[in-house]
């Protein structure tokens, strides 16, 4: 059965804004475009009677979405229903009468089926201990005790009145080690120490003990030291406010209040273990999302590390910096991200757009300061494509590389001038996208981030954006498969679009593409790189000693360098564009060693003749014996047999000199005396 057609609803706001219904029905062919002036209030009818069609409805307004998906649920078979903001985004800006290219492709994007979120469970019981130097630790606690389940602790120096009446537990102690998140916090405490009963003008502890161990749902640190957890804004169910800020510390005590019960939380990240190239044989490889993530929700498990979910804050610099893809961004997907970009810039395109610049951002920050662009100033450029995410954090070379090859003439990501996290990985990005865009002959400023919480600071940035063309040829692939070969992909048809395409660009030191260099003398064939590489591109021959490399493979985890061990590999970031389509290429090649005695072949000829010469008349097993040196000439089996046919005794050493005693000293000396 066909798909239903979707209706797009487009309103001018009150006559604030022009409509575009000309271009959005040129780029939008198959769908039924309606204009209006009011959908929301004095046309609500018009959007009832299309909602009881069943068909598809995306209405391009934001503001009233509560009140549409109340009349669409009243509305009796009503279709599914999706929205789409074109004023603030396009309409309320000084450039709206250019702005139509825009409208169409964000309403054409608009239609890109947003994937399902998977979902982790917390539960919190509302057990909850309260950090404090002061009465503003019983300040809290008198606010929540009818709430939640608390328990004060109080830091040893804390000079506080004893309560007349004891409403919850009080104790003493300093906070050395915490871990956990909502739900399930583990608190490790030094100087722990309960309260004396006689205590009079303020509190006294008696005997304290160290290692004491607190668990609890909800921590609320009013202590006024350094936090208990790094990011420790991002923690769930971990508040802190500082406690000489009365109305900060009264803020925080009613947000706890809300943390009882169970919360659905967002799984990031998806992670596959068998994909991990971060160690091997307990050789330490990659790292790259060890370093970047804030919260210390990534941790090593062996070979792979562990995502810990209800830890995890969904920066998605993980995601971002993993050459293989074992973590891969799951608000949205990679592909699904690609598949938006592709929309929104092809709909530009042939809406008659010219150099398109995406403009990345996040929900919390990017939309309030687009919001405040368009109320209070210019608005955005009728050029700027705004593509919100997330997190900023989770943009990857993938989607940068699949913007400039859709089209788009620049790209900016939008950041607060203080980001409530490291942003390390997101600059790694951009260092690693800005030589292979100006090695495709995409010259000037084409990739940077905005750090404001200026409107119009953000406004006067990309207005001053010097126009650059794009790629003269755009690609049209279909974004399919995991996030490395997204990665991929995406480089390919970048190349292929590119202005100035050439085979070699050489990357920054850590970058996720690149060579190895062998110093081949050196190479003894062992093949410990072999076995160590975690993604196939060293490889063997099982008919002759031979070590291969596939750079296509490479993800430069430096796993082949730390396992090899003559030290002769080295690793060499750089991009070759004929790799993915290059044979595997033999970096080192030699005749095998045959066994003398049935001529199976069983090792490296020139290592076997190597440890021949380094024996024959240095060791003393091999002195006077043409037989035993053969033996090294013999495979596995043979060894054994001719050892067995020989009656040799590897043990046989010349017979050791009788030990010799003080005694036998003592009494050599009194018989040359005597």
């Amino acid at each position: 059965m066909a798909d239903k057609p979707r209706n797009i609803l487009i309103c001018s706001c009150e006559d604030t804004m022009p409509l575009a219904g000309v271009t959005v029905r040129r780029v939008c062919a198959d769908a039924k475009v309606a204009e209006g002036r009011q959908f929301c209030r004095a046309e609500l009818d018009r959007f009832r009677k299309v909602a009881a069609t069943g068909e598809p409805v995306t209405v391009a307004c934001i503001q009233e979405s509560p009140l549409f998906r109340e009349v669409a649920g009243e509305t009796a078979g009503a279709g599914p229903i999706a929205f789409v903001n074109i004023r603030e985004t396009a309409g309320w800006s000084k450039d709206a009468d250019a702005a139509g290219p825009k409208m169409a492709a964000l309403i054409a994007a608009a239609a890109e089926a947003a994937p399902e979120v998977p979902y982790v469970s917390l539960e919190s019981e509302g057990v909850t201990l309260i950090y404090g130097k002061d009465e503003r630790a019983f300040e809290a606690a008198d606010l929540l005790k009818d709430h939640l389940d608390i328990t004060v602790l109080l830091k040893p120096e804390a000079d506080v009145t004893p309560p007349r009446a004891t409403g919850f537990p009080v104790v003493q102690g300093s906070i050395r080690a915490a871990k956990g998140y909502l739900g399930n916090f583990e608190l490790v405490v030094d100087d722990y120490a309960v309260p004396r009963p006689s205590s009079r003008d303020a509190l006294r502890f008696g005997p304290a003990r160290n290692d004491a161990v607190s668990r609890c749902d909800i921590v609320i640190d009013l202590s006024g030291g350094a936090p208990l957890f790094p990011a420790a804004d991002l923690r769930d169910g971990y508040l802190r406010a500082d406690p000489g800020d009365p109305a900060a510390a009264a803020r925080l005590a009613l947000k706890a209040r809300d943390l009882t019960g169970s919360f659905d939380k967002p799984r990031y990240v998806n992670f596959s273990a068998d994909l991990c190239a971060h160690a091997r044989s307990k050789i330490v490889g990659c790292h790259r999302c060890l370093d970047l993530c804030p919260t210390g929700a990534i941790t090593p498990a062996g070979d792979h590390v562990a995502i810990d979910a209800k830890i995890c804050a969904g920066c998605g610099q993980c995601a971002s910096a993993c050459p293989t893809g074992a973590a891969a961004y799951a608000l949205p997907p990679s592909d699904a991200l690609l598949r938006k970009l592709r929309t929104l810039l092809y709909a530009y395109a042939q809406a008659g757009g010219k150099q398109p610049i995406v403009m990345f951002h996040d929900g919390a920050h990017g939309l309030d300061m687009v919001d405040a662009l368009a109320r209070f100033g210019d608005g955005l450029p009728a050029n700027v494509l705004p593509v919100e995410v997330n997190e900023v954090t989770q943009i990857g070379l993938e989607a940068i590389a699949a913007a400039f090859a859709y089209g788009a003439s620049a790209a900016r990501i939008l950041t607060r001038a203080k980001p409530r996290h490291d942003i390390a990985g997101l600059y790694k990005t951009i260092a690693l996208a800005e030589p292979i865009l100006f090695g495709l002959g995409f010259d000037g400023a084409r990739i940077a981030t905005i750090e404001t919480d200026d409107p119009d600071a953000l406004g006067d940035t990309l207005r001053a954006i010097a126009p650059m063309d794009g790629a003269s040829k755009p690609a049209a692939f279909a974004a399919v498969g995991n996030k490395r070969e997204l990665a991929r992909l995406a480089l390919r048809e970048l190349h292929a679009a590119a202005p100035a395409p050439v085979d070699l660009v050489p990357l920054p030191e850590g970058a996720p593409f690149g060579t190895i260099e062998v110093n081949v003398e050196g190479c003894t064939l062992c093949l410990s790189c072999v076995s160590a590489c975690p993604t196939g591109a060293l490889g063997d021959d099982p008919e002759r000693p031979m070590l291969r490399f596939s750079e296509d493979a490479c993800v430069q985890c430096g796993l082949c360098t730390a396992t090899c061990p003559e030290k002769v590999i080295g690793l060499k970031p750089q991009i070759d564009f004929r790799a993915a389509t290059a044979l595997s290429r033999i970096i080192k090649q030699e005749e095998p060693a045959e066994c003398i005695r049935c001529g199976k072949a069983f090792g490296v000829k020139s290592t076997v003749e190597r440890v021949v010469a380094k024996l024959e008349g240095k060791h003393w097993m091999f002195k006077d014996s043409k037989k035993r040196l053969d033996v090294i000439r013999m495979c596995e089996d043979c060894r054994v047999n001719a050892m067995m046919e020989e009656n040799f005794d590897p043990f046989a050493a010349q017979a050791r000199p009788k030990l010799r005693t003080s005694d036998d000293y003592l009494r050599e000396r009194e018989k040359g005396e005597g």
